[in-house]
């Protein structure tokens, strides 16, 4: 995904352009931290005590540049406009928050607020489409049968829902087409390199990326 995101940046922003990027659940700031070292003036927002925490130590390791273009905001995905006014970003991030909030499409819309004309939403939602796929290649024949009445959300739906927020989407690459089913504690692979380049044309190429775990869909400001 790191590299999808790079992509979209390249293509749409002239290159050594210091970028505005607010980060909402930013988790423990891998992310954030990727593009503060690119660059970037950074905000990552998170509601989690813990996150913060390990996100702080993280940022407390790096040098004293690197910290000044981070800044951390406790609080809740849905409040951004609280903490900034609308247009204040050039690339917003949501990775792995849709799917656990009550109202997508407010957020989203929240979301979309933010940014400024031209800017770039960044989205890592599951993919709705192929929710039976894990449970069925682990063998697990009664959860993949249960998944396909499971209420997801979708990536037509997503379409539709960005195009109404006005920030439609540009482009969209899937996420974990061949490595969904690996245990959260798996030995990292000799062949790492191999496995990237497998996923990364996967997640651009059709049929596969429909079938992926998670999409990432980068919709435009207009």
């Amino acid at each position: 995904m790191a590299r999808q995101l790079e992509e979209q940046i390249a293509g749409r922003f002239a290159v050594g352009r210091r970028l505005r990027v607010l980060d909402v659940g930013m988790g423990r700031g891998a992310q954030a931290l990727w593009l503060a070292r690119a660059g970037h003036q950074v905000t990552g927002v998170e509601q989690d005590a813990a996150m913060i925490a390990a996100a702080r130590e993280a940022l407390a390791g790096e040098p004293e540049g690197i910290r000044e273009r981070m800044r951390i905001v406790e609080g809740d995905a849905g409040a951004t406009g609280v903490h900034f006014l609308p247009g204040s970003f050039d690339v917003v991030l949501c990775h792995g928050v849709l799917m656990y909030v009550e109202e997508p499409d407010a957020l989203l819309a929240a979301l979309a607020r933010m940014l400024a004309p031209g800017g770039l939403l960044s989205l890592l939602v599951r993919n709705g489409d192929a929710p039976a796929m894990r449970a069925g290649l682990c063998g697990d024949w009664a959860e993949a049968l249960a998944a396909f009445d499971t209420e997801s959300y979708r990536l037509k739906r997503l379409t539709a829902t960005l195009a109404g927020i006005g920030a439609p989407l540009h482009t969209w690459y899937g996420v974990r087409v061949f490595t969904d089913t690996a245990a959260d504690d798996a030995a990292v692979p000799d062949d790492l390199d191999a496995l990237l380049a497998l996923e990364d044309r996967a997640g651009r190429t059709d049929p596969y990326r429909g079938v992926a775990a998670l999409l990432h869909l980068c919709g435009v400001r207009g």
